[in-house]
């Protein structure tokens, strides 16, 4: 998003993420993430933003709501914001900024910052010495009963037949539906299982399958914020492939950054925090 046109020029600042003002030692030393500026910091009260100078050819509000739609320089984009919202991860609590957020001027930014100074406040009181860790659950999908006793794409001619090959569809049902059941149940019990180790817990839909690449049906997706003094006894908690049913494939990643466990500025600062 683009702020309203204030009084200080026309210069457009992508906001990666929010620190203490303190906190200037986090700046990264790296070449320009988006080929703009270089990164700067830009400061309101008890805040700073973590900004780069970009290109209004691409950065104006017309040109990037069409590249919001270009998958690869999204991509591009969304690795750059990471690796900057990582760097600044690693020297100082922070709070990421939602992806392609836009100010004009720095006077846009200050305005972002004020009117978000409470709940970024909070934010990194509560995410100080936490990580975020991601854990994925997966279930092999039974296959499809074969199309075997079948003629014409239908049951084996005669009575006998018909029941046989109904029978056989019930019980092919019946196997993918306790299946599913099983894998539900779980992923209940180990998302229950980690949230006792973990300081917060977020529920995030299923991944779409197109983009993911994973396989399977995504029966959970979960982000767990864990302090780091608990991070062994979280990854304790997490079981080893053999203790899955047959099947189940689960997936660990981290540590991150809390993206998952900042969310609520942006009602008023337009940004997901």
């Amino acid at each position: 998003m683009t702020e309203d046109r204030p009084l200080d020029g026309d210069t457009l600042f992508y906001v990666y993420t929010v620190i203490e003002a303190s906190a200037t030692d986090a700046l990264p030393d790296m070449p320009p993430p988006l080929g703009g500026g270089g990164l700067r910091l830009v400061s309101a009260g008890r805040h700073a933003a973590v900004v780069e100078a970009v290109d209004a050819l691409h950065f104006e509000e017309e040109p990037l709501r069409g590249h919001l739609e270009d998958l690869e320089w999204l991509s591009a984009v969304a690795r750059a914001h990471h690796g900057v919202v990582a760097a600044v991860g690693g020297a100082t609590t922070t709070v990421p900024m939602r992806l392609a957020t836009v100010c004009r001027g720095e006077e846009g930014v200050r305005r972002l910052l004020a009117g978000a100074d409470e709940r970024i406040a909070e934010a990194l009181v509560r995410l100080a010495g936490a990580q975020e860790w991601g854990v994925k659950l997966y279930a092999g999908q039974p296959p499809e009963p074969p199309g075997g006793g079948t003629v014409g794409g239908g049951p084996a001619a005669g009575a006998g037949g018909g029941r046989d090959y109904l029978r056989r569809r019930l019980k092919d049902r019946d196997v993918r539906e306790a299946s599913r059941t099983r894998a539900a149940r779980t992923a209940r019990d180990l998302h229950r299982e980690l949230s006792r180790h973990a300081a917060a817990a977020v529920l995030h839909p299923p991944q779409d399958r197109r983009l993911s690449r994973a396989e399977g049906l995504h029966v959970l997706n979960a982000a767990y914020l864990v302090p780091a003094a608990g991070r062994e006894a979280f990854l304790d908690a997490v079981p080893p492939p053999d203790a899955l049913d047959a099947g189940l494939r689960l997936e660990v990643t981290g540590p991150w950054v809390p993206y998952s466990f900042t969310a609520g500025a942006d009602e008023e600062a337009g940004a997901a925090l």
